[in-house]
């Protein structure tokens, strides 16, 4: 038997190098399973600033499929064969969270999410023109790689189709309620000529260093390709979509009302909430929270001195003109002079800012009438494209002014714009937690910083306030909403009649909204849920801290992880506030 002494300087030796072993090993796992990811989707390499599959579109067969989850399963089992023990404590967090990545994947696979995500009227691939935002458009093969992929539209459309084919076939489809919407949508990718096609856009527009030869050449591919290719695809989607997908749309609007659709429900409630709420529960938290912020929307109308009852208050706040701009033009101009308004007051509430900048822009008219008031699109990984805010311009006569200082602060700074590009700015962290997407921390944070916007002095009128006040009840409606329709089978007409009893948003954002959370199970849910739980560490921070608590520091630390669960985020805060009391 060796002496005890021999056997500790013999592990203390060996230690070490398995540790670098399982570190090496760790690492590698996550850059294969990176670029495995990227290969599998170009658009969200594109969406990344990855252009070297700009030149295909995802593949959907149902190989692909299959060898696409048995990769998740090999991953995983490749994962468990690393010694975790021998690991740092920053790797052993990353190796946690890529296990939960790759576990909430094949958790998902039996309830074959695809066939419903492959139809939504929002991002469905009626709406794959808008790609072309995410890319540069910078030299000739940035065109060309276009070109190639537009005349892969026919296979990439065909093979929607077959995965529409096989919805219908298993009852997996969206609700016919939704899907009424998208062959409008579809006919805006079909018209007479194809120079006129969202497609064609970049082909509008040249770069300086692009001659003339080349431009010709260009366009006269890119016509071409559309004309062959994309116009009789979407004319194939279009007949498809009319003759039987329609027609074998659910009449029903919930999810439970699909194969395993309670525990489809359930699942998708733990992945975007990023805890074990049941249904119920969150239900539960909705009905509180809209009693509460309806007490403060009452004080407001008092402070106004508004004559008449809340529903009428809010039948005002949608019809009167004082309310609205009369162009998109004019909307868009105050959507800028408002994020512009925001930026200097970020360095009274963090000490640590992103280098990368954000811009607005209009959403694509191509979606603008069937999508939400703004959404935020990322910046490219390698800092070649910044952030950018985008802002709905259709119909401006029903987006309200009193709404636009708490949408920036969500959408933009700081809100999504902040902390996405902190995180993606963060070179300890592994590619994939760069890019995390828990939407519990991510909406959580964004739906917090609203109310950062009030020590910001953006809501320095009534109406102002009452805007932020509308927000944070359109979250705590959507617990409520979301969970009427999926779990105790609201109807559509239930879900729209308790938001617009609710909340001061027009009746065409609660259609809009109300059809997202329709198509998109569970994903409103974490909004609230994340906000509350942040809301509950600052007061925790600010009993245990009190005069010594610092905002700035705050922040800081909530935001130095980039987005983790939920349960991660509480158990690194709680360390943080006991390391800041000692």
């Amino acid at each position: 038997m060796r002496p005890l002494l021999a056997l500790l300087a013999a592990s203390l030796i060996a230690a070490p190098h398995a540790s670098l072993a399982a570190d090496a090993r760790l690492q590698a796992l996550f850059d294969s399973a990176w670029e495995a990811d990227l290969q599998d989707n170009p658009i969200s390499a594109d969406y990344l600033g990855d252009h070297r599959f700009a030149d295909r579109w995802p593949d959907l067969t149902p190989a692909a499929f299959a060898a696409r989850y048995a990769r998740y399963a090999a991953t995983l089992a490749e994962l468990k064969a690393i010694p975790r023990a021998g690991l740092s404590n920053a790797d052993k967090l990353n190796y946690d969270l890529f296990a939960l990545d790759f576990q909430r994947r094949l958790d998902a696979q039996p309830f074959k999410p695809w066939l419903y995500e492959v139809a939504r009227p929002r991002d469905g691939v009626q709406t794959s023109s808008e790609i072309a935002e995410l890319l540069p458009f910078a030299t000739v093969a940035d065109y060309e790689a276009w070109i190639a992929r537009l005349t892969k539209m026919g296979a990439y459309i065909d093979e929607n189709i077959a995965l529409l084919e096989t919805a219908i076939r298993e009852k997996r489809t969206q609700p016919r309620s939704i899907m009424e919407r998208v062959p409008a949508q579809i006919a805006l990718q079909i018209p007479a000529n194809a120079e006129d096609s969202p497609f064609f856009e970049p082909f509008k527009r040249f770069p300086d260093g692009i001659g003339a030869e080349d431009r010709a050449r260009l366009i006269g591919e890119a016509g071409r390709a559309i004309g062959e290719q994309v116009i009789p695809a979407f004319r194939r989607l279009d007949a498809f979509m009319r003759d039987k997908y329609l027609p074998a749309c659910r009449t029903s609007d919930g999810i439970w009302d699909t194969p395993d659709g309670a525990a489809f429900y359930a699942n998708r409630v733990a992945y975007h909430t990023t805890t074990n709420l049941t249904p119920e529960e969150i239900h539960a938290t909705g009905l509180r929270e809209v009693a509460r912020i309806r007490a403060e929307m009452d004080e407001v109308i008092r402070k106004v001195g508004f004559n008449g009852s809340f529903e009428e208050f809010l039948t005002f706040l949608r019809t009167d003109p004082q309310f609205y701009y009369k162009t998109g033009d004019e909307l868009f101009e105050a959507y800028a002079a408002m994020a512009k308004r925001i930026d200097p007051e970020l360095v009274k509430f963090f000490g640590k800012l992103p280098r990368m900048p954000y811009g607005v822009r209009p959403i694509p008219m191509t979606s603008a009438p069937d999508t939400t008031t703004a959404y935020y699109q990322g910046p490219a990984l390698d800092g070649s494209r910044a952030g950018y805010y985008y802002v709905n311009l259709y119909r401006p006569e029903v987006r309200p002014k009193y709404e636009m200082p708490v949408l920036t602060v969500h959408e933009a700074v700081p809100g999504h714009h902040l902390q996405i590009a902190l995180a993606m700015e963060d070179k300890s962290l592994p590619l994939f937690r760069r890019n995390a997407d828990y939407t519990a921390y991510i909406e959580g944070w964004a739906l917090y910083s609203e109310r950062l916007g009030e020590q910001m002095g953006l809501y320095d009128d009534p109406y102002a306030k009452f805007g932020q006040l509308t927000y944070d009840m359109w979250r705590a409606v959507r617990l409520v909403v979301d969970t009427g329709i999926h779990a105790k089978k609201w109807t559509r007409q239930q879900a729209i009649d308790y938001f617009k009893a609710n909340a001061a948003k027009t009746e065409a954002d609660i259609v809009n909204e109300v059809d997202r959370y329709i198509a998109w199970p569970g994903q409103a849910l974490a909004y609230k849920i994340g906000q509350l739980r942040i809301l509950d560490l600052r007061r925790e921070a600010q009993a245990a801290l009190g005069e010594r608590f610092d905002i700035r520091a705050f922040h800081d630390a909530l935001l130095s992880s980039g987005a983790v669960p939920l349960d991660v985020l509480s158990e690194r805060m709680h360390k943080w506030i006991a390391a800041q009391a000692k």
